[in-house]
Formats: structure tokens, sequence, C-alpha cells
């Protein structure tokens, strides 16, 4: 077997896995929607907010519902005790652009 014919066989293997992966996708989506629907229905019934982006600190978990002086809980200079901390910019301030 010459190499650019493994190579081609390995890129035929890719492709089909690739494109199996979105056929298994799809089937569980079709298989889930029903739990989908219900779990839509809990969240609509419960008022339920966005979802959280970090689970460390409160004010990571999502932008809009942060407290913007909990990062300074101990004094305005502390050091931040969590890395999602750093990941997300300070949020910007009604009125401020």
């Amino acid at each position: 077997m010459r190499p650019s014919d493994a190579y081609l066989l390995g890129l035929a293997l890719a492709v089909t896995l690739f494109a199996a992966s979105f056929a298994d996708a799809a089937l569980g989506l079709a298989r889930e929607r029903s739990a989908l629907a219900r779990k839509a229905e809990l969240v609509e019934r419960l008022g339920l907010t966005d979802l959280v982006l970090f689970t460390e600190a409160r004010y990571t978990r999502h932008p809009s519902q942060a407290d913007l002086h909990s990062a300074f809980q101990d004094h305005p200079f502390a050091l931040d005790h969590f890395p999602s901390g750093s990941l997300l910019p300070p949020p910007r301030l009604k009125g401020r652009s």
C-alpha cells in the first residue's frame, strides 16, 4: 500500500465518522425531544434565569445577574480567588460607554 493510499483511506474514514456524528446528533435530538419540551416547560413555569457560565464565584455566574461589588468583598485591591474572574471582562455600567 502506497502512503497516498493510506492517507486517502484515513481521510475517507475521518469524513465517514464526521458524518456519522451528525447523524447520531440528529437521532439523539429526536429521541430526547419530549424531555427537552418538559424541561422548557419547567423553566417557563419556574421563571428561571439564564444559564450559569461559571460555578465558582457569584460575580462570574452570569454578567447580567452579577453583584458588581462582590469581587471586592475583602477590599478593593484584593486578588481574585477564582480563575474565571480573569476570563470575564468587567460589566458595562448603564449610562456609561
